[in-house]
């Protein structure tokens, strides 16, 4: 499969801006990280972070890192490949509120300074789908994994799979440094006022990014 050439900034700045901006954000967020370490250490038993393998660039397997949501023996038990809804019974009290303001995510602020993911991308996929991906999907791997992209910008849950897909592909094959700023300024409006009121304003005032 084809591959377009990659630019200066996907080369090399995009790599240098994802590890300084993650490590600011630790640096940071750091007093509220170790509050939600504290707090789930409180809330239940087992491990801080919940890992599980995913494939990342170019198919590469790595170990991606949440903050644990859910009780401990639903995390032993957890079959890769399947996905956790938000009305799991297995999630905790705290891990809904986690999960709520996309907190859990956080953690991986830490694979992406080793270099495992950056701050913008197509979602890390669960192992599972890559069978389901027509070959123009399979471009996905060709970067990095993101904490956000795209598709976390225009619709997220209300997106059917194919959807995510294609925003995803778009975002690939148009990666630049003002349309990372626009995805990240846009992640944060929707954890600090809500997906669905972020959506419903940009349909108004924008009519979402096309």
């Amino acid at each position: 499969m084809y591959k377009p050439k990659e630019g200066l900034y996907q080369r090399f700045i995009k790599r240098i801006l994802d590890f300084l901006l993650a490590l600011l954000a630790v640096l940071i967020l750091s007093p509220l990280l170790i509050v939600v370490v504290i707090l789930i250490k409180l809330d239940s038993k087992g491990p801080v972070f919940f890992t599980q393998e995913r494939p990342g660039k170019n198919m590469k397997m790595f170990k991606v890192y949440k903050f644990r949501t859910m009780l401990q023996d639903a995390v032993k038990h957890q079959k890769v490949g399947v996905e956790v809804r938000g009305n799991d019974s297995r999630i905790t009290k705290l891990g809904n509120l986690l999960r709520r303001f996309k907190i859990d995510e956080l953690a991986q602020l830490f694979n992406i300074l080793k270099g495992d993911m950056s701050i913008v991308g197509p979602r890390p996929t669960l192992p599972d789908y890559i069978k389901q991906y027509e070959d123009w999907e399979l471009r996905r791997f060709d970067v990095k994994p993101g904490l956000t992209g795209l598709a976390q910008v225009n619709g997220n849950i209300f997106l059917e799979f194919k959807e995510k897909s294609a925003y995803d592909i778009k975002y690939i094959e148009k990666i630049s440094f003002l349309m990372d700023l626009k995805i990240i300024i846009k992640t944060v409006a929707i954890v600090l006022i809500g997906e669905d009121k972020f959506l419903k304003k940009s349909e108004t005032q924008m009519g979402g990014e096309k």
